[in-house]
């Protein structure tokens, strides 16, 4: 297993590390050959290098079969003039445009130590298990036209094109489609269809696609009604599939329902393979940000980028074994009572990777 690891900023090595000593367990007791590289990214590479993202580390990417991320970003680098596109900007944009991980699987669910860290009263949020799914290299992040021009009296006017290809569409909801059918059976397709041009050829192609799946039942959704809808009643959700714009808002929503954004992982895939095929390269990470505040303290909670590791074996190596085994080992360490301070807890980021190994090498 060829892994990359950009440690990115803020908190990002913190919890990278953590990430790689539970990864370094697993190697070590199911005799996995493991071999990790590691490199900076964003901000990091930036100091060290000049560029949020250099074409060295690009081709280190496209070699590897996985990528594990921290997060990237800060106040620091916020307003360095480094080019216009997103891919410019952001070292993490460039990445996924770079390895084309189209697929962005979040998932989130309700753990029973954490419900009363969650904004929901405990018999609204017990049990929701959902996937957002987040198409990730297309959309109102990277259409063009955009820009923000000066008119002639002065004022200015700003725009963005939300253009996607039937091809992006389709590709990313027959993932939708075959995720639904690998857990519950249910899709929700979200778009703003009464007002979105490109909606409806969203909503088109889904209704197309359905056929194809008869296992599943398709609905769909209008963006905002979903969001109040998945507030007021998160379990009826089982997978929603969305463009890049709404999956952001979605999936930062859906860590509600977990008890911090600290504790969700993610995977992007250039392809979702089937049940037993590795998906590589894709990049794994914590969905939560620097948090610049808490750099160093060595108190972030790891359990993100520990479950991260976890998708890694899971679809990029085809091991949903040891995933589980993972899982089943951040669900004991809650029960225990070992929790960061966003859950609650005075624990250290060590003692939840400790804890997290300790009852993994007790299965």
């Amino acid at each position: 297993m060829k892994i990359l690891a950009l440690g990115g900023d803020g908190i990002g090595p913190e919890v990278v590390g953590a990430g790689l000593d539970v990864l370094a367990c697993v190697a070590d007791i199911e005799n996995l050959d493991v071999d990790v590289e590691e490199d900076v990214l964003h901000g990091a590479a930036y100091d060290q290098y000049g560029t949020f993202c250099r074409d060295e580390t690009v081709a280190a990417a496209k070699a590897a079969d996985a990528v594990l991320v921290g997060s990237v970003g800060g106040p620091k680098w916020d307003n360095l003039d480094v080019g216009d596109s997103p891919a410019d900007k952001d070292g993490l944009i460039r990445l996924r445009q770079e390895l084309d991980v189209y697929s962005g699987l979040r998932p989130a669910r309700a753990y029973a130590p954490l419900l009363s860290r969650t904004p929901f009263r405990e018999e609204v949020v017990a049990g929701v298990d959902i996937m957002v799914l987040r198409e990730l290299c297309g959309g109102i992040y990277f259409g063009e036209p955009r820009g923000i021009d000066e008119l002639a009296d002065g004022t200015f006017k700003a725009y963005d094109s939300n253009l996607y290809s039937s091809v992006e569409i389709e590709r990313i909801l027959r993932d939708g489609f075959e995720l639904a059918r690998r857990r519950r059976g249910d899709l929700v397709s979200t778009d703003k269809a009464n007002v979105m041009e490109s909606g409806v050829l969203w909503r088109r192609i889904a209704d197309e696609l359905a056929p194809l799946y008869p296992d599943v039942t398709l609905r769909h959704m209008y963006a905002d009604n979903l969001l109040y809808q998945l507030v007021r009643a998160p379990s009826e959700f089982d997978v929603i599939v969305s463009d890049n714009l709404f999956g952001d808002l979605i999936s930062d929503l859906a860590a509600a329902f977990s008890g911090s954004l600290g504790m969700l992982p993610s995977a992007s895939l250039a392809r979702l393979a089937p049940v037993g095929e590795t998906s590589s390269p894709g990049i794994y990470e914590a969905v939560h940000g620097t948090a610049p505040d808490i750099a160093g303290l060595g108190i972030a909670n790891p359990i993100g980028t520990i479950l991260s590791i976890a998708m890694m074996l899971d679809y990029g190596f085809a091991r949903r074994d040891l995933a589980k085994k993972i899982e089943l080992a951040v669900e004991r360490t809650l029960v225990a009572g070992v929790l960061t301070p966003d859950i609650g807890g005075q624990a250290k980021t060590a003692d939840i990777t400790n804890s997290v190994i300790a009852h993994y090498r007790a299965q």
